[in-house]
């Protein structure tokens, strides 16, 4: 059987510390571990005693029930894990075999797809349009899912153009799932990353029994070196989860559980963090774009701290990737590490000077290339 790399992080893992600028990172400007705990001596005294014995596998009892809160689920429908990478991970593993048939959201974080193929299944996606505000082509979903098809993974919000699924779009989902007997998994790790609302994307959970929700602290949370996530999902799923997850990491690090508790009891505080970031940076971005003459165009996020900018130039997105890499110092995320071309993807929530520098380096380097 072939093997399907990861080529968005592949990219990423070879070149994102040797650039002066990363702006194909997903998330925003990370919370510093002083930031997290605050002005509170009794926090740094708590973490100072923490024996670094194993944890709980499937996650501490407190932190579970702080992500089941998040999801308004039961903590034993929670599985803590390495990231979400490790919750999709296990998840396809459970789920997915050989000559099963999968179906995911495109343009998307292509990790659910790789890991399908690199199962044995056969994998199909279905649109989100440009051309209606990168909004699902329901239809599309309808003709592709067929009666064999095991799971429809969507991520919502959307990674990387930030699209918000409405309601009438996850019950078409849901239906078109139901009316075969797949699965669903709903990658949620940017649900509090709303750029237009306070009003946080409600989760999928309760919608369909034969459901997998995904979250982590990396995206809305600001937190990715933790390397905390979760998965979501009935007991029986949770269970069989569970086994592979013994297998694949057996669990993730006292350390990076006991500060997840601070950080979920802290959530608002944390998510007015980010949003000030995202809002921020998606104002500077859209001048940015809007200063191009036509170089560039954009479809304005809903959600996340990304931005899936279009360009006019007779190149390949990673052509154009790399260009800025070596003459720009500035790395960010091709088009086609997410099924389509003629994009980037960049991030920009971070901070202003920072963002500023590195949309600057953009710009020259993509001057050189116009006819």
């Amino acid at each position: 059987m072939s093997f399907t790399p990861f080529a968005l992080e592949e990219w990423q893992s070879r070149y994102e510390h040797s650039v002066d600028y990363n702006l194909a990172d997903s998330g925003c400007h990370p919370v510093a571990l002083g930031e997290l705990l605050g002005d509170d001596p009794d926090a740094v005294r708590r973490l100072l005693a923490i024996e670094l014995h194993y944890p709980p596998v499937g996650g501490t009892d407190p932190l579970r029930a702080l992500i089941a809160d998040w999801h308004g689920a039961e903590a034993g429908n929670v599985l803590v894990t390495v990231g979400a990478a490790e919750a999709n991970a296990i998840t396809v593993a459970g789920l997915v075999s050989p000559g099963d048939h999968v179906v995911v959201m495109e343009p998307g974080y292509r990790q659910v797809r790789g890991l399908a193929l690199n199962a044995g299944a056969e994998v199909d996606a279905f649109p989100l349009d440009p051309g209606n505000g990168w909004r699902p082509d329901l239809a599309a979903l309808e003709s592709v899912v067929r009666p064999d098809t095991k799971l429809i993974a969507i991520t919502n919000p959307n990674n990387p153009v930030g699209t918000i699924l409405t309601a009438s779009e996850l019950e078409a989902v849901v239906a078109v799932a139901e009316r075969v007997g797949a699965w669903v998994l709903a990658d949620e790790v940017y649900r509090g990353t709303e750029r237009l609302t306070d009003e946080i994307t409600p989760s999928l959970w309760g919608g369909y029994d034969k459901l997998v929700c995904v979250g982590s602290l990396s995206k809305a949370f600001g937190l990715p070196g933790l390397r905390l996530g979760w998965l979501v999902a009935p007991p029986a799923m949770v269970e069989a989860a569970w086994r592979h997850h013994e297998y694949a990491t057996i669990a993730t690090s006292m350390l990076s559980m006991h500060l997840a508790e601070v950080a979920l009891r802290s959530r608002d505080r944390l998510l007015t963090r980010n949003r000030a970031l995202i809002r921020d940076g998606y104002d500077r971005l859209s001048r940015w774009v809007a200063d191009s003459n036509g170089l560039l165009s954009v479809v304005p996020p809903q959600s996340t701290a990304l931005a899936f900018v279009r360009y006019d130039l007779p190149l390949t997105s990673a052509e154009v990737a790399d260009a800025l890499r070596t003459e720009g110092s500035v790395l960010v995320g091709a088009g086609e590490h997410f099924g389509i071309e003629s994009h980037l993807r960049i991030t920009h929530g971070l901070e202003p000077h920072y963002l500023t520098a590195a949309l600057t380096n953009i710009t020259k380097v993509l001057r050189n290339y116009q006819a």
